[in-house]
């Protein structure tokens, strides 16, 4: 039977890539992204699903911006462009190698595309939060959607995300992960790409 795509909540990881201080300037609606991104972080934390975060060269691309709220994370630094390097392979064989990856961050022709094939050449189903992922050119973000969703990946959005997880407005988080929606997503410039799909 193909693969659905549907996630869970028992076997996901939430990846957080490379959301710096110094990509603040130059990503496209980045503010709007790690808006997206800080909610999934959120409700990671409430439905107990372990987050994952690098930072790409931090000594000269700063730190992980504060609005994303994630402090308290280890952030694993990288020069390479994608997340599995050896310290995030620890993590992910530390907990049990999880089946489903939710991932989120930039830039999407360049660490997401490269994570996205290293997970998905390890049988891992991954979930890409379209609204939570960018580039610098809306160009290189569509191309690279339109890219890894032939490759095998899932398009999904922030608030898709949040909803699949609990699946029943009677799941005892409901109330939690609602007020994380209690405003939708901000337009982060992908009509667009859906009129291209």
């Amino acid at each position: 039977m193909a693969k659905i795509g549907r996630l869970a909540t028992k076997d996901s990881v939430l990846f957080l890539c490379d959301m710096q201080e110094k990509f603040r300037p130059n990503i496209f609606q980045f503010n709007n992204i790690v808006s997206n991104a800080a909610r999934l972080l959120q409700a990671s934390r409430v439905l107990g699903i372990p987050p994952i975060l690098t930072e790409q060269y931090p000594k000269g691309l700063g730190p992980t911006v504060p609005e994303l709220g994630a402090e308290g994370l280890t952030a694993h630094a990288k020069t390479s462009f994608t997340m599995m390097i050896q310290e995030v392979e620890k993590q992910l064989q530390e907990l049990g190698n999880p089946k489903q990856a939710i991932l989120c961050g930039i830039e999407a022709h360049a660490c997401i595309a490269c994570t996205t094939y290293d997970l998905l050449e390890k049988g891992v189903e991954v979930h890409i939060v379209a609204d939570a992922v960018s580039s610098r050119s809306q160009t290189d973000r569509l191309f690279a959607l339109s890219r890894l969703k032939q490759s095998g990946a899932f398009l999904t959005t922030t608030e898709a995300v949040l909803l699949q997880l609990v699946q029943d407005a009677k799941h005892p988080n409901f109330k939690e992960i609602q007020k994380l929606m209690l405003h939708p997503s901000p337009d982060t410039g992908l009509l667009t790409f859906f009129s291209a799909l």
